[in-house]
C-alpha cells in the first residue's frame, strides 16, 4: 500500500493524520459504492450513497460508515475486499490517531473529492496501471 501520493497534496489539512484518514475513507467508501452499482449503474443507484449526507457529515456518520465495510464487501461481493478493508483499517487508525472529534468544513470537502476521486486514488495507493487486470471498468457515456 503507497500513500505516499498524499504527500503531494498542500493543502493544511490533508497534511495533518485527520486530513488523511478522512480522504482515505472517502476512497473507500467510494470504492465501495462503485462496487455496489458493479459500473454498470451511475454510483448515485448505489444504496450508500443514499445513505451518506455530503456536506453535512459528522465524524460519528463517517466511524459508522467505516464500521460496515467488512460486512458490505461481502454482501455486494465487491472485488478486493481485502485491499478496501486494508485501506478502511488505515483511515480508522489516521483517525484515531489525529484525536478528531468533528469534520467540519474541511473534512466534509476533503471526503467528497476522496469519494468522488476513489479509482484514482485507489489505483495510486496500490500501483495499478492504466488498463491492468484491476483496472476500472468504464461507465461513461
Amino acid at each position: 500500500m503507497n500513500l505516499g501520493f498524499l504527500d503531494r497534496f498542500s493543502d493544511e489539512y490533508l497534511r495533518k493524520d485527520e486530513g488523511k484518514g478522512v480522504l482515505l475513507a472517502g476512497v473507500v467508501l467510494g470504492m465501495l459504492a462503485q462496487g455496489q452499482v458493479q459500473g454498470a449503474q451511475d454510483i448515485g443507484d448505489a444504496p450508500l450513497f443514499k445513505q451518506l449526507n455530503f456536506g453535512k457529515m459528522q465524524l460519528r456518520d463517517l466511524k459508522r460508515h467505516l464500521a460496515r465495510v467488512p460486512e458490505l464487501t461481502r454482501a455486494y461481493k465487491v472485488p478486493y475486499p481485502d485491499r478496501i478493508e486494508r485501506l478502511a483499517t488505515e483511515a480508522g487508525s489516521l483517525l484515531f490517531k489525529s484525536g478528531a472529534k468533528n469534520l467540519g468544513v474541511d473534512g466534509n470537502f476533503t471526503f467528497t473529492i476522496g469519494f468522488l476521486n476513489a479509482w484514482q486514488y485507489y489505483a495510486a495507493i496500490f500501483n495499478i496501471s492504466p488498463g491492468g487486470e484491476s483496472a476500472k471498468p468504464e461507465t461513461e457515456n
